[in-house]
């Protein structure tokens, strides 16, 4: 296994795991829980690439 896939898997159970803490349900309209999952899908993957890029590019410039 890759480091980089290795990340990938470390920070997704990370952000899952800070994006529980929300109650994002909150912030939408009633009746529109599809929408709210939806946004929390985007939102979890959107995190999970952001944050895994930028340790994987720190990791990177810096040589470690």
């Amino acid at each position: 296994m890759s480091v980089k896939a290795l990340l990938y898997f470390l920070i997704t159970i990370l952000v899952i795991w800070a994006l529980d803490s929300v109650n994002i349900t909150k912030i939408f309209k009633k009746n529109k829980e599809l929408q709210a999952k939806v946004f929390y899908l985007l939102l979890a993957l959107s995190l999970i690439y952001l944050v895994t890029n930028f340790i994987w590019d720190f990791f990177l410039t810096t040589k470690f």
